[in-house]
C-alpha cells in the first residue's frame, strides 16, 4: 500500500504517522507538503494530528483551505480512502468530506491519556480487520473533541452505521464517565456515506508497538493494508 502523509504548518503526528505506517508496517509512505497540488498517487492519504495554523479561528478552519485539500477532496469524491487523525478529523469535518463539529473538551481542558474504543462497524476498509464490539486501547492529544452535529444528522450517522468507534470502559460499555470530552453519543470516530473516509480523534498511529503502551492500532493499518491486497 502506498500512503500519503499531509503535513500542514502545525502538524505534529506527522512523523508518527510515518513511522507507524513505514518502519512498524513496513508500508511506502511520501510526505506532501500543504502548500502542494499532487497527492503523489497513493492508494490511502492521511491527515496527521497537530494544531494545523495553531488552531486559529477554529481548528482546522485555515487547513481546510490549504491548496492540497483540493485534492484530498477530490481524491475523497472518486473514492479513494482518506483518514484523519484528530487535527486532521477536525479538517475533514470543515472541508465538509464529513458532517458536524467540534467543540473544545467539556471539561475545558487538554486531555492527553490512555482511552478505550468500542469497533461498531466492521463493513469498511478500516475496520475489516476487527469484530464488532472490539475494545481497543488507544491514546487521545486533544483539548477540542467534543464532536457535535444536529439532532438529524446523528439520526442518519447511527441509522447508515457510519459510527465506527465510541469511548466506552475497558469491558466495552458505553457510559458518561469513559467519554473523555463530551462528544455527542460517545462519538469517537465516523466515515461518509462511501465508507471511504474516517475521522476519529484518538490516535492510532501511536498505538502500533506495545513499549508505547497497546499496539491495538495495527488493527486499523491491518485493515487498510488488507483492503489493499484484495483490492
Amino acid at each position: 500500500m502506498k500512503f500519503t502523509v499531509v503535513i500542514f504548518p502545525g502538524s505534529n503526528c506527522d512523523h508518527d504517522a510515518y513511522h507507524a505506517l513505514k518502519h512498524v508496517m513496513e508500508q511506502e509512505v511520501h510526505f506532501v507538503w500543504h502548500k502542494e497540488t499532487d497527492l503523489g498517487n497513493p492508494d490511502v492519504v492521511l491527515l496527521p494530528g497537530g494544531f494545523s495554523y495553531g488552531d486559529y479561528l477554529r481548528t482546522g478552519a485555515i487547513a481546510r483551505f490549504s491548496p492540497i485539500m483540493d485534492e484530498v477532496i477530490r481524491f475523497a469524491n472518486k473514492g479513494g480512502l482518506v483518514i484523519g487523525i484528530c487535527n486532521g478529523f477536525q479538517i475533514l469535518l470543515e472541508s465538509g468530506l464529513l458532517p458536524g463539529a467540534m467543540l473544545h473538551n467539556d471539561q475545558l481542558k487538554f486531555s492527553c491519556k490512555q482511552v478505550w474504543l468500542r469497533c461498531e462497524q466492521t463493513d469498511t476498509p478500516f475496520t475489516n480487520k476487527m469484530v464488532t464490539g472490539q475494545v481497543l486501547q488507544v491514546p487521545i492529544a486533544h483539548g477540542e473533541g467534543n464532536y457535535i452535529c444536529d439532532e438529524q444528522t446523528l439520526d442518519q450517522l447511527e441509522s447508515q452505521e457510519r459510527v465506527i468507534f465510541r469511548y466506552c470502559t475497558s469491558d466495552g460499555q458505553i457510559t458518561a464517565d469513559a467519554n473523555p470530552n463530551g462528544s455527542i453519543a460517545n462519538i469517537a470516530g465516523i466515515c461518509n456515506e462511501n465508507r471511504n473516509v474516517l475521522g476519529m480523534m484518538p490516535h492510532p498511529e501511536r498505538a502500533v508497538e506495545k513499549i508505547l503502551g497497546s499496539d491495538d492500532g495495527r488493527f486499523l493499518f491491518d485493515s487498510l493494508i488488507a483492503t489493499g491486497v484484495l483490492s
